[in-house]
């Protein structure tokens, strides 16, 4: 198991939150359709990859 300072912990907590908290929000705005787009990412912080879910209008 990695190491998991206090940067990795914060930026798994962040991405945990916006997880749970970016679907409401879509369904909010959702004015027209809009597309999800599932990025993968290299975080240098916690030495891994990280995927990242945008909605795009």
């Amino acid at each position: 198991m990695t190491k998991l300072n206090r940067r990795a912990f914060l930026a798994t907590g962040v991405a945990a939150a916006s997880v749970r908290a970016l679907p409401p929000v879509a369904v909010a705005l959702k004015t027209r359709p809009a597309r999800r787009v599932l990025e993968l990412v290299y975080d240098k912080s916690i030495g891994a990859m990280r995927a990242i879910d945008r909605i795009v209008p």
